[in-house]
């Protein structure tokens, strides 16, 4: 699918990750909607790329509609889908005092990252699905969207064991909803990052960013939100690309600790 002239929606596209999608979306031609909790980030970075912005909880259905609706309004229907917004987690199982991690906790981090992603995504696609198939697209496409997991769904450290559910929840989604959704011409690929330089872990001391940087094989550094961007985009205009769950990480394994 060519990315120019079409509408997309980016969830938690105010910062990070989905800021750097959000702006290569634009930058490539997309008329691009920023979803976020943050309202006024969200505003500052559709200003920014000539996009709009919608506050959003992508765990309240009324709150996704009426962004899906809003969005549509401006750009016209959408068919690129970017699921960035999620949150991470850290909770050993039992803690110091010898008592056992609130389950609210757990329940909070599946709610939002994998919950949350089927919420919009399932939204998304319904609409989608009705509308007329992109001339000259293999197969007869009608869209495309993208689930952000993390290398963590394979290989996640201690205390992660929530952070690790959702984003194992949302690789093991991507081919069953790629099968689901192959009728009515839907591609759905799910990437996987590693550590990246996104505003949260560049507040960490230099000492711990360059520690993290010296765990990753090659390249010895933090991955690049434009990185993660890029692969994002480029699983929209590759068509072959489908079903599948991409690790961006530098060849990194995690370690248990």
């Amino acid at each position: 699918m060519k990315i120019q002239g079409q509408a997309a929606l980016v969830t938690g596209g105010a910062s990070g990750l989905g800021e750097a999608t959000a702006r290569e979306l634009a930058r490539q031609g997309a008329k691009v909607a920023v979803l976020d909790r943050n309202a006024e980030l969200a505003a500052k970075v559709a200003a920014d790329i000539g996009g709009v912005s919608f506050a959003c909880d992508i765990t309240d259905t009324a709150s996704v509609e009426a962004a899906l609706a809003g969005a549509e309004a401006a750009h016209g229907p959408a068919r690129i889908l970017m699921n960035v917004a999620g949150i991470g987690s850290a909770k050993r199982i039992v803690g110091k005092d010898g008592s056992a991690a609130p389950l609210e906790d757990f329940a909070r981090v599946i709610q939002i990252n994998l919950i949350g992603t089927y919420n919009v995504s399932r939204l998304f696609a319904a609409r989608c699905a009705k509308l007329a198939p992109l001339e000259g697209d293999d197969g007869e496409g009608r869209g495309v969207m993208m689930f952000t997991a993390s290398v963590a769904a394979f290989d996640g450290q201690v205390g992660q064991q929530a952070y690790s559910a959702s984003k194992a929840g949302l690789a093991g989604m991507t081919l069953p909803m790629a099968r689901d959704l192959a009728q009515h011409g839907i591609r759905v690929c799910t990437v996987a990052p590693g550590i990246f330089a996104t505003p949260l872990l560049l507040e960490l001391p230099e000492p711990v960013q360059q520690s993290l940087a010296a765990s990753i094989p090659f390249p010895p550094r933090l991955g690049k939100p434009s990185e993660f961007a890029e692969l994002a985009c480029h699983i929209v205009s590759n068509g072959h690309l489908n079903g599948e769950v991409i690790r961006l990480d530098g060849a990194l394994r995690m370690a248990a600790r």
